[in-house]
């Protein structure tokens, strides 16, 4: 259906650029494949790519500052009155704009800049904050599902590399008392062979903790559905879609002390814990299956954030990005 905010500009012909492959599961694709669904549902035709082809387009939208730099780079050479949007991931932001020097020239070369939550504008200049938006991640609502009797299950969803922190939650379990009825259940692919290896380690050194690998997504939410909270232990983000995943299926976020984690949450969530620490980590996650109180504080704080990850939400912001374009 065309939104009516749609009609006061051309329909577009645009191109997304992924550096994430398909049928990869990751972030960025995830984001890339949900933002060319909204922007058809307006009447704008949507090719979604993991580099430029050199069609013409209206209008690129680049994932990731340094990785889609080639594609960036080429459009601005050969067609540089293409209007060009560059997404921030949370490598480019904590990482890759402070020192690459691809990563700096899109953001020059960009005419607009998004970021996934409210705290990442903290991390440009004033030149880049100036051409920078705003836009959520949205979730499909989520039916919650009856949570298992005899277990209290905490989910982690995400692959496995450096940036996640993956282990953290498997390292916390040690301090919780043999008492706890607390399993962890881990979904993502492992990225590296050592990072499988040790996952493989960890479930044989401790049998609360269950490694998945990675699974269809319609599984994930399922499974996440069912679980009692769900964990986020980044040592980056740039504004989790797992996030908007768990409030959406209406489940607490047990999260790291990150700046993408509280764009996400708000700075006066109760749920963080410092990174890197398991101890905190499982002094929560204690707290959480004993203290009902809690649990029941912890829902409607998340519950306050939902209205930012509605679909509805997230498309009239892309409209909005699209009409503002339209008008330079």
């Amino acid at each position: 259906m065309v939104s009516l905010l749609s009609q006061v500009y051309t329909r577009m012909n645009i191109v997304i650029i992924t550096p994430a492959a398909a049928p990869a599961l990751g972030g960025n694709r995830n984001t890339a494949q949900r933002w060319g669904r909204l922007l058809r549902r307006s009447g704008h035709h949507v090719r979604v790519q993991t580099t430029w082809d050199e069609r013409p387009a209206d209008l690129l939208i680049a994932l990731h500052a340094r990785k889609s730099h080639d594609s960036i780079k080429r459009l601005v050479g050969r067609m540089p009155q293409t209007p060009l949007v560059v997404c921030l991931t949370g490598t480019d932001l904590y990482r890759d704009i402070r020192t690459d020097a691809s990563a700096q020239e899109s953001l020059r070369l960009s005419t607009r800049i998004v970021v996934l939550q409210e705290m990442a504008l903290h991390e440009l200049s004033a030149d880049a904050r100036g051409k920078a938006r705003v836009i959520y991640q949205s979730a499909k609502p989520i039916k919650p599902a009856a949570p298992l009797k005899n277990h209290f299950e905490i989910s982690i969803i995400g692959h496995l590399r450096e940036e996640k922190d993956p282990f953290r939650c498997a390292m916390a379990l040690s301090y919780l008392p043999q008492s706890s009825r607390i399993r962890i259940c881990h979904m993502g692919r492992a990225m590296s062979a050592e990072m499988e290896k040790q996952a493989q380690q960890w479930m044989a050194r401790e049998p609360r903790y269950r490694w998945m690998g990675e699974i269809p997504h319609w599984q994930v939410r399922k499974r996440l559905a069912r679980c009692r909270a769900m964990v986020i232990s980044s040592r980056m983000e740039g504004g989790a879609n797992v996030i908007s995943e768990a409030l959406v299926a209406h489940v607490p976020v047990i999260a790291s002390h990150i700046p993408g984690n509280i764009g996400m949450l708000g700075e006066d969530y109760s749920g963080y814990y410092p990174v890197e620490d398991e101890r905190k980590l499982a002094m929560l996650l204690q707290r959480l299956e004993t203290d009902r109180g809690f649990c029941a504080a912890f829902k409607k704080q998340c519950a306050k954030r939902l209205p930012l990850v509605q679909e509805k939400r997230e498309s009239a912001s892309l409209e909005m990005l699209l009409m503002e374009i339209s008008r330079q």
